[in-house]
């Protein structure tokens, strides 16, 4: 708890053992209306939210820490994958995100100090300012996620289609719906031929001169072998046209790999910073009334926990894809 907290607080404290006979701290509630029926004290009410704040952000921490092991195992697996899919990234991009999260947690932190202070207009200023680098973050990821996506750089078999070939994707369509091919020297898969269901990539979308399976296909799709040690120091990757990266020689088995735990972690990570919006919005609209003072700024200071470790993660997220090759 801040000093802050213990001078305006700390003494409640003591007055609330002494409002009445029985502790219930009932001069406190009449003197502060923001306290809580349930608290008997502002400073019990500051470190029960304080508490609780420390308990969920434990959570996230597991909740992300499940994701960097995913990480950690996929890296160690196939480090041609995400040496070759790291430098698909902007990492201009990346570190202007980086730049632009650390000084809204400055600004954050800003806020709490004008927030404990009584300042209403240098806290709102503060509080603007960090929504406005919230916004800033999620605009420069979406032009990174739009520029990916457009180039068929995704996660999942979709990765090694073409995104403009629809008549190989109707050909698709039809073969998997097409009686079964009188039967070859090659046996059908076991599985495929348990299930029913057809394996990815039996019926290939588009012609084998387009995909090079042997060289780009996920695990088990294709068998020939790939030169690892000229994928993780190869230099140029064409950027130009869309699905461009399928006729490259140098992508190693798996790439789809490497973008699918790249969404997931950033994609998971951007949605905590549009929570992060939502309650910065809210307490812009609670600092307008002036609800916050010396008194109460138990909001303000929570939420400033949480866009902190919502910047931590971030601080984690840009070395591991974006310089790390």
């Amino acid at each position: 708890m801040s000093q802050a907290s213990v001078d305006h607080e700390g003494h409640a404290a003591h007055a609330g053992h002494d409002g009445d006979g029985h502790g219930h701290g009932s001069a406190e509630h009449a003197k502060y209306p923001f306290l809580a029926h349930h608290f008997e004290t502002p400073a019990q009410q500051f470190d029960s939210a304080k508490l609780g704040m420390w308990l969920f952000l434990a959570t996230e921490v597991l909740f992300f820490g499940a994701l960097f092991v995913a990480y950690a195992v996929l890296r160690s697996r196939f480090p041609e994958v995400f040496s070759y899919g790291s430098h698909y990234l902007n990492t201009v991009m990346g570190g202007i995100n980086t730049c632009v999260l650390i000084l809204s947690s400055l600004t954050m932190a800003l806020g709490v100090y004008f927030a404990q202070r009584g300042k209403r207009v240098a806290l709102l200023i503060c509080l603007w300012l960090t929504m406005a680098g919230a916004a800033g973050f999620l605009v420069i990821k979406y032009f990174e996620y739009s520029h990916k996506i457009h180039e068929n750089l995704v996660w999942g078999p979709g990765f090694y289609i073409p995104p403009d070939n629809a008549i190989g994707e109707v050909e698709a369509a039809d073969l998997a719906h097409a009686p079964a091919p009188a039967p070859v020297a090659v046996p059908a898969p076991l599985n495929s031929a348990l299930s029913g269901v057809p394996m990815v990539g039996t019926h290939p979308a588009v012609d084998a001169s387009v995909v090079k399976a042997a060289s780009v296909g996920p695990g088990g799709l294709g068998a020939g072998a790939v030169d690892h040690a000229s994928a993780v120091t190869h230099d140029i990757i064409p950027h130009d046209v869309p699905s461009d990266h399928l006729e490259d020689p140098k992508m190693p088995p798996n790439t789809h790999l490497f973008f699918a735990i790249y969404y997931a972690m950033t994609g998971l990570h951007g949605i905590h910073v549009v929570v992060g919006m939502v309650v910065i919005g809210m307490l812009i609209y609670r600092a307008t009334r002036g609800d916050f003072g010396p008194n109460y700024y138990t909001p303000v200071d929570l939420v400033g926990l949480y866009w902190h470790i919502v910047d931590l993660v971030w601080i984690f997220l840009f070395p591991l894809f974006y310089l790390i090759h």
